[in-house]
């Protein structure tokens, strides 16, 4: 099924195409699951859809706006099992897991309309001036290009989208490359909800693709999920588009800290947790673990013993992980191991690929690396992998641990697991991070909590409950409806 992109209420074919994407499934590729034909001519007829749809959507009342929402709200409940099936056929995750992606795309609703528009309500402001109030009100900024990662296909590129239909923004969404099936699905959704055409636009398309919907003149923000190097690419393209509001959510090379007064099952549950989940592909995926060393060598053993029972399957079988994305993370994902051990790294499991006769895909199984000695110049202890990989160190200094976590450049989410409220409040200070999680793996985020990270991991635009903020531009009022007073002119002037 390949109905094209969806543009200005309906959904177009390529007639004159620039590319084919075909989208096969990476946990059986054998299963072709949709062809798609993309045209940079498409970019520009969504753009000006928006851009065209833009002052009726804005100036609705919020009101009626809410209700397109809540339209779409229920569209989401009515084909949560149709859209988490997509994810798990176009990102290889197991089903379990794509159900709760689907589920969140209902919650995101709920938590932005009964949440976060609280933080983008207006404010009389008493007295801003002497004998003149002051009003902070926050409009729409125009046409927002959303260019969705892989890994959450529907949910990330959705916290983007949702935020921005309310506040009276139009929207043109880009599906990663890797996952055209389930922006197709997305997009079903809003075409069966009814809203007005042009207020949400689909475009399938490549990476030059979405550098030129990010690009384009018509464009008012780029919301983007995605790696540093994209994201930083994203940032020089539009250098000198000074009205374009960016928001980067771009990688991680996240850091679990165990201490020696850890609960230690529940230390190494919650990191098998952040590092295999989603098979090591989350930005907010434990990449390193600091172990204090009293605990170091039984946090190892009871690690290992889990991780090499994980069960590895296709999406149907009800495993605990999937495949990766494609070939190329798959090279990575091995040549980042042959890293490691050049880098005198010593390999506590080693990953290798994984065959699947019944379903042949990218499949590949955990791996565990000890750290012998910490490098902040190392290559694969400084560089985001993507994959199950996990890189173990035993400390004993604090202090030290705090300048190995700050020490990639990376900043999205850190760990500590201890039982000391004062090193967690330490942590909270010193760690350059976006989110600091307590005795809790790194993965998992609340809608309801901001999410955004520091360094090369975001552009201070967090997004998850604070994304509204960047959908908006606050506006700020001196209403003075007092008669003229002629005794309070200022010296010089003669009326």
């Amino acid at each position: 099924m390949n109905l094209g992109d969806f543009i200005n209420g309906q959904f177009i074919t390529v007639q004159n195409a620039d590319g084919e994407i075909i989208d096969k499934s990476p946990a059986n590729t054998k299963d072709e699951i949709i062809r798609v034909n993309f045209s940079r001519e498409h970019i520009h007829m969504a753009t000006d859809a928006a851009k065209k749809a833009f002052p009726l959507w804005a100036r609705l009342p919020l009101e009626e706006r809410k209700t397109y929402l809540h339209k779409l709200k229920e569209r989401f409940e009515t084909n949560k099992d149709q859209l988490a099936l997509a994810i798990s056929r176009d990102t290889g995750k197991p089903l379990w897991e794509a159900k709760t992606e689907a589920a969140a795309l209902i919650s995101k609703i709920d938590i932005t309309l009964n949440y976060s528009l609280d933080l983008v309500k207006s404010e009389t402001v008493t007295n801003a001036l002497p004998k003149i109030d002051g009003v902070i009100r926050y409009k729409s900024r125009g046409v927002m290009a959303v260019l969705g990662p892989f890994n959450f296909p529907a949910h990330l590129p959705n916290g983007h989208i949702i935020p921005s239909l309310i506040m009276g923004n139009t929207v043109v969404f880009k599906p990663s490359e890797q996952t055209p099936y389930v922006g197709l699905i997305y997009a079903q959704s809003f075409k069966e909800a009814g809203f007005p055409n042009g207020v949400f636009n689909m475009v399938q398309g490549d990476g030059e693709s979405g550098r030129q919907l990010a690009i384009s003149e018509d464009v008012d923000g780029v919301l983007f999920t995605g790696s540093y190097e994209v994201g930083l690419r994203i940032k020089q393209e539009t250098l000198t588009h000074y009205w374009k509001i960016l928001a980067l959510e771009m990688g991680g090379k996240n850091a679990t800290v165990v201490w020696e007064d850890a609960d230690l099952e529940k230390s190494v549950y919650e990191s098998i947790i952040g590092v295999y989940l989603s098979a090591g592909q989350r930005c907010s995926c434990t990449s390193r673990i600091f172990v204090h060393e009293k605990l170091a060598d039984a946090f190892l053993d009871r690690f290992y013993s889990i991780a090499k029972t994980l069960k590895i399957g296709h999406y149907s079988e009800n495993p605990f992980m999937g495949p990766l994305i494609n070939e190329g993370a798959v090279e990575k994902y091995l040549r980042f191991q042959e890293i490691a051990k050049r880098e005198d790294c010593e390999s506590y499991m080693r990953g290798k690929v994984l065959e699947n006769t019944t379903h042949p895909g990218f499949y590949v199984t955990p791996s565990i690396n000890l750290v012998k000695s910490f490098n902040p110049q190392s290559i694969y202890q400084k560089n985001e992998i993507f994959g199950p990989n996990v890189a173990i160190y035993k400390v004993n200094d604090f202090d030290q641990v705090t300048s190995m976590v700050n020490s990639t450049g990376f900043g999205l989410v850190a760990s500590i697991f201890t039982k000391q409220k004062e090193l967690y409040e330490k942590a909270l200070f010193d760690y350059r991070v976006g989110a600091l999680n307590w005795n809790r793996t790194t993965n998992g985020a609340s809608s309801r909590l901001p999410f955004g990270g520091m360094g090369k991991s975001g552009n201070d635009r967090p997004s998850a409950h604070f994304a509204i903020q960047y959908c908006s531009v606050p506006v700020a009022s001196l209403e003075d409806l007092t008669p003229f007073d002629a005794s309070q002119i200022y010296p010089g002037i003669t009326l």
